[in-house]
């Protein structure tokens, strides 16, 4: 079935058995074809292969079976037509990029998207004439301000990563719409179980599948998800030619954590939740970024967008860099690495490492100070999630 043929069945359905055709061998579970290509039966049929003009699969940079289920299954999740599924999530941000762009256009996009794709637009994109202005990811008439006759390309990631501010996805869409530009959305935080960007008006939905869509921090991928028009033809031609490409084994990791996605972002909200509420209350804890929490300027709109406020708290600490490190530094149980999306609590310092390599004024710029902390609340207790954040907040107000 096509990812319109899911479409009358429910989310945790279509993330157990969308995309997945059993071979002649009758399996019950996605199987890898661990093949790098494929053979035809005779001349003429390769010939159409090649062509394009006969379905199948010919080479595994482009076409192979265990990563078409992976990108049947999550465009049917995300309500699109096409999927193309990448090495990285930043080689679906590039794909999308290389197959829409040329020299001379230009991109309107939020601050507090992933340090890395700031690097990518600002160093590697205007290296070949592609410039970018950025804007706040909560004021729609920015977007409208920047726009010119040469921007192609609205790109938004909400909640924001790592201060989780959230857009309004229909309005920004409004303004793209307008000026007949493509609007991308990072819809990485949320996934299809708690948001889905097609439906609010988004054009094209990235997605590092690295985090969330695994679950337990094992493989790295992305996935484009769209139009068959874009991307099933453009965002597909780049990769077949720049070979981006996931692996089927990483591909078939992916299968399996998407089975699970439902299940597991509700039990991440909600241990999310209980940690921030909990941190909102500490002595040593000056604010706390998370849009379930009453205080949060678009606490109002996350609960119209999304079903669910997502497993990623952000807090500013006060004393800066040494006390964030100390709070880092004390802990025992949670993972101190920049992934997000584990089953296990991880805990990073963003001025320091995800965004370390933005200049200061870029950080600045995003909101990210020295003593933010972010942490993605994973599947453990949250009174031992709790237990080990206080060894270092505690310590802090004993010391002051």
């Amino acid at each position: 079935m096509t990812a319109n043929d899911w479409a009358d069945f429910g989310p945790e359905t279509r993330a157990v058995r969308a995309g997945h055709e059993r071979t002649a061998e009758g399996e019950n579970c996605e199987p890898i074809f661990a093949s790098s290509s494929f053979c035809f039966g005779s001349a003429r049929d390769a010939a159409e292969s090649f062509a394009g003009n006969r379905a199948g699969n010919v080479y595994s940079r482009f076409t192979n079976p265990t990563v078409r289920t992976f990108q049947e299954r999550l465009a049917a999740l995300e309500g699109g037509e096409s999927c193309v599924a990448t090495a990285s999530g930043m080689a679906a941000v590039l794909s999308t990029c290389m197959a829409l762009l040329q020299a001379g256009d230009h991109i309107v996009a939020s601050y507090g998207v992933f340090g890395a794709t700031t690097t990518l637009f600002d160093n590697h994109l205007a290296r070949f004439g592609i410039t970018t202005t950025w804007v706040s990811p909560t004021d729609p008439a920015q977007w409208a301000r920047a726009v010119r006759p040469e921007t192609r390309l609205f790109y938004l990631e909400t909640p924001t990563n790592p201060l989780t501010e959230v857009a309004d996805i229909p309005a920004i869409a409004a303004v793209a719409r307008e000026h007949d530009v493509l609007f991308a959305v990072d819809n990485c935080f949320c996934t299809p179980a708690l948001q889905r960007p097609l439906k609010l008006g988004a054009d094209v939905i990235i997605h590092s599948a690295t985090k969330y869509l695994d679950g337990q921090g094992r493989c790295v991928g992305g996935a484009v998800v769209g139009s068959h028009e874009f991307v099933g033809e453009k965002v597909f031609g780049f990769l077949r030619t720049a070979g981006p490409t996931l692996s089927p084994f990483n591909a078939w990791v992916f299968l399996k954590g998407l089975e699970t996605l439902t299940l597991r972002m509700r039990a991440h909200c909600d241990n999310a939740l209980g940690i921030a509420r909990w941190l909102e209350a500490h002595p040593a804890v000056a604010r706390v970024h998370y849009p379930g929490l009453e205080a949060h300027p678009q606490h109002e709109l996350a609960a119209r967008q999304q079903s669910h406020f997502g497993g990623i708290v952000a807090f500013e600490v006060r004393g800066g860099r040494e006390a964030a490190w100390q709070v880092v530094d004390a802990t025992r149980l949670l993972s101190i690495t920049a992934n997000l999306g584990d089953a296990k609590t991880t805990i990073t310092h963003p001025a320091s490492t995800t965004h370390g390599r933005l200049a200061p004024e870029q950080r600045e710029r995003a909101g990210i100070g020295e003593g933010l902390i972010r942490v993605a609340v994973g599947l453990e207790s949250p009174a031992d999630v709790r237990a080990d954040l206080a060894r270092g907040l505690d310590a802090l107000v004993g010391g002051a």
